[in-house]
């Protein structure tokens, strides 16, 4: 199905052998992004390999992802990272036993905690009013979801080159001012990393941010990194019938988004009954989602649970 946006024709694989035909049997025709202000103003200049064009840049940044950063040893290395985090997600569940939760917000901080400890090699966000950090849990949290609303956004001028100037629904302002608070906070994660390693002679890298740098001081790589393309490199490692894409713009992170889900899902089962708050039956769940980059639940679930096993296991 063919429609048009504006200016732009769109093409609609809307049934399962037409997506294959786009994502695995043509997915060289169609390995290009579009140019949209989201990928300018929010992925330095398309640099985030989301946005970035078909070319030697896209390449190198999913040859780095996926044979140094989430490679099988390298994923395996920060096992005990997930271990960690997913043990004080059981025990702050437990603390709220026989209590109605909205499960997103404590699936969010696990993910959260997680990706930035592997990233960035600590959790550069405070958690308590007792802790001092660049930003708090719900800054970096309403941050990041300012940034995935505004990536999902229906952009006039997207579509309307000509009215691009005027931004009529403000999107580009919010953009740019999300942007410069992602910047304040990457400069101030990067300078911290660059520091740590001109204070040691024979620096091993311990996260993605040093294993970046290093990567931008050698000479033999293909495309020089700059410090812009570090940032978009580590700004959105977030984790549907194709949950992580297919082709050859599939995301790098599936690995870690599927070792994170499968383990974390087993283990809430096994550690607590669910149930439904006030007697409410499965079906009738409201199941409305939201448009947008993902497609969420309008109604985040609410659930309550029981723990199964020993207080002393959590």
């Amino acid at each position: 199905m063919q429609l048009k946006f504006g200016s732009v024709p769109v093409v609609v694989a809307s049934f399962a052998e037409m997506a294959k035909q786009f994502l695995k049997t043509h997915d060289h025709i169609f390995a290009c992004r579009p140019q949209t202000a989201a990928g300018k103003y929010t992925t330095y200049n398309y640099t985030n390999i989301s946005w970035a064009p078909y070319g030697p840049y896209l390449h190198q940044g999913r040859k780095i992802y996926l044979s140094v950063l989430f490679s099988s040893k390298q994923l395996e290395s920060f096992e005990y990272i997930r271990v960690e985090e997913r043990h004080a997600l059981l025990s702050r569940l437990c603390a709220l036993s026989r209590k109605p939760i909205r499960l997103k917000e404590h699936l969010s901080r696990l993910t959260l905690s997680v990706i930035s400890r592997i990233v960035l090699g600590k959790k550069y966000f405070s958690e308590s009013e007792y802790e001092s950090s660049i930003v708090t849990l719900k800054e970096f949290q309403d941050m990041l979801d300012e940034l995935f609303l505004l990536n999902g956004v229906l952009n006039i001028g997207d579509w309307i080159p000509w009215l691009d100037f005027l931004d009529l629904q403000g999107y580009v302002k919010q953009m740019k001012a999300i942007t410069k608070k992602f910047d304040r906070f990457h400069d101030h994660v990067i300078g911290e990393h660059k520091a740590k390693r001109e204070s040691v002679k024979d620096f091993v890298p311990k996260d993605m941010v040093d294993l970046l740098l290093q990567l931008a001081d050698d000479p033999n790589i293909d495309v020089k990194l700059t410090y812009d393309n570090i940032k978009a490199l580590t700004q959105r490692q977030n984790f549907e019938l194709l949950p992580f894409g297919s082709g050859r713009r599939m995301c790098p992170g599936y690995s870690l988004g599927l070792k994170m889900i499968s383990s974390s899902l087993a283990n809430m089962l096994h550690g607590f009954e669910w149930k439904l708050p006030d007697n409410m039956k499965s079906e009738d769940l409201n199941m409305e989602e939201i448009y947008g980059l993902a497609t969420p639940r309008k109604f985040p679930l609410v659930a309550v649970l029981k723990p199964r096993l020993p207080l002393h296991l959590y």
